[in-house]
């Protein structure tokens, strides 16, 4: 007999083993709970048992029931809710509730372990009893055990109810030896619940980090604060396609949950660097903002301009009338009154057209650059009446920006965030599983024939994630409807401009065509663009795509 108890006490060991490393290994909350009660019913079997946790208002928690015998199984990943209320800890007056077996068991710290619950004279059963009789069911034996962690901090309750002979199949009480097994079960179950959480606590804490950054932006700028909110959803979807494929270049590609997570942060940190921008380059809504946006001086210099003209005017007509007689002086003082409203409408289409040449463009004619030129020359009179160029050199170079509202040095600063963007995320510690984070969000600005920045990454250098966040990245810019310098682009117009920087060697040319076929670019118009944006796309007409 003693040999055979040996026997039994080395399996249930065996058993605590492999339910303590599987409790270890587990990273979902629901599947944990559900781990720990079977478990604890296994070792001990026991029909039916309970698992509580403790509540921040002090309550014990149903989280997992179940019953053999009635055939209940609820909460854990069952999907069946416990619709029982929480037991509290303290009745009114803040009094310990010392009579339900549970609670005693959480207050005191200590395993209690009752052989008949309708022979017990310590605690109130009355509820077991009238779920006994409506389930016509016996409660008899309980094993109560409080689910210390490694602070000795209740944070749980473990309950089982009957055990069970295995020879004769009768109700008998829970050993001393299975008393001492769950306690040590529950001991482990404790501390893996609290590693969840704290693992958890500092998840969240850690998304929170990075969704502050990217408020931080929007406080300072809320045009790119939308773009870090929006990338990571087109990133994701464009993620979840490529993985998805069965066919083509991508099919073999695949990204884990946890891998899938690391892009998910990448892209909310992509633009962190941002924070370090001027408001005033990365908000440039004309080409000659400043701390005001100039084009009123120019306008201003023009009034000016016609008064000098009109002055000019009256000038030369008090010379003629002084120096001819009246039919030659009206016949001149005409020529002069054409030259001079021909000058007048000549400034009106020049300040027309520098003001639209100050509002940013994807493209600026050869003709258009040199009509700013011709304007600059154009003589006018400072204060001292000396001749100068009608528009300063730092006007003329801003007004002539080819592509936007950026100078070749206010782009230089933009592009510097992706610098600045590498140095942060450089410079964290990051564990095994996001120590890709930097490569994924730096990448976006590279381009597949190295000429992008920072590093000049070919398609080849550049992985595939990294890839992924740069048409992101450029089709959330091209159709977002917050940005001061441009207007919203409609899906073929923007379409059209990504196709073309396929074509170009832009952007990853497998990507853009698994991004036109799966339609990823229309389930993100549905979720965030305006419905005058979401317009017919002609896929034939797409640059680089063969429908």
């Amino acid at each position: 007999m003693a040999q055979e108890d040996n026997t039994y006490l080395i399996r249930q060991l065996e058993h605590l083993n492999t339910i303590g490393v599987a409790l270890s290994a587990e990273h979902n909350h629901q599947q944990l709970l559900e781990m720990i009660l079977l478990g604890a019913q296994q070792i001990t079997n026991a029909d039916g048992g309970t698992l509580y946790t403790i509540t921040n208002d002090h309550h014990l928690k149903f989280e997992m029931m179940c019953n053999k015998t009635l055939g209940i199984a609820m909460g854990g990943t069952t999907g069946v809710p416990i619709s029982f209320p929480p037991l509290p800890l303290y009745l009114e007056n803040k009094i310990p509730n010392l009579t339900m077996v549970a609670a005693c068991a959480a207050l005191q710290a200590h395993t209690v372990n009752i052989q008949d619950a309708y022979q017990a004279i310590d605690f109130d059963f009355s509820g077991t009893r009238k779920f006994d009789q409506n389930m016509g069911y016996r409660s008899q034996s309980f094993l109560t055990i409080p689910m210390k962690n490694h602070e000795s901090e209740v944070i749980g309750v473990l309950q089982l109810i009957n055990a069970i002979d295995a020879n004769t199949g009768e109700i008998i009480p829970f050993s001393p030896e299975n008393q001492s097994l769950v306690e040590s079960l529950a001991s482990q179950a404790a501390i893996a619940m609290t590693n969840h959480h704290l693992i958890e606590g500092f998840k969240n804490l850690f998304e929170s980090f990075i969704k502050l950054i990217a408020d931080a932006i929007d406080q300072k700028s809320p045009y790119t604060g939308g773009h870090c909110r929006r990338v990571p959803e087109l990133a994701i979807q464009l993620t979840q396609a490529a993985i998805n494929t069965t066919k083509g270049p991508l099919k073999d590609f695949y990204l884990s949950e946890k891998e899938l997570y690391e892009l998910k942060v990448a892209s909310w940190l992509h633009d962190c660097g941002k924070v370090t921008t001027p408001e005033s380059v990365m908000d440039k809504p004309r080409k000659l903002s400043a701390i005001f946006d100039r084009i009123e001086l120019i306008d201003q210099r023009f009034e000016l301009l016609k008064q000098q003209a009109e002055n000019q005017l009256l000038k030369s007509k008090l010379a003629l009338f002084s120096t001819l007689e009246s039919i030659d002086y009206a016949k001149q003082s005409t020529l002069l009154e054409i030259e001079h409203q021909a000058f007048v409408s000549q400034c009106n289409e020049n300040r027309d057209f520098l003001r639209h040449t100050n509002y940013g463009s994807e493209f600026m004619s050869v003709e258009d650059i040199q009509r700013v030129d011709e304007i600059a020359l154009t003589p006018f009179k400072d204060a001292d009446g000396k001749s100068i160029p009608f528009l300063s050199a730092n006007e003329c170079e801003h007004l002539k920006i080819a592509r936007g509202t950026l100078s070749s040095e206010e782009r230089e600063i933009i592009n510097n965030h992706i610098v600045v963007t590498i140095n942060m995320l450089e410079a964290l510690p990051y564990p095994k599983s996001l120590a890709r984070v930097p490569e994924y969000a730096c990448g976006h600005h590279e381009r597949m024939d190295g000429r992008g920045y920072p590093k000049g990454l070919t398609k080849e250098q550049m992985s595939i994630p990294a890839r992924i966040m740069g048409i992101a990245d450029i089709f959330e810019a091209l159709t977002s409807r917050d940005r001061p310098y441009k207007k919203a682009k409609t899906l073929s117009e923007s379409l059209t401009i990504l196709g073309r920087m396929k074509v170009d060697h832009h952007i990853d040319p497998d990507l853009f065509d698994l991004f036109v076929r799966e339609k990823i670019y229309l389930k993100y118009a549905q979720a965030f663009l305006e419905p005058e944006q979401i317009d017919e796309v002609d896929l034939s007409k797409i640059p680089g795509y063969q429908p």
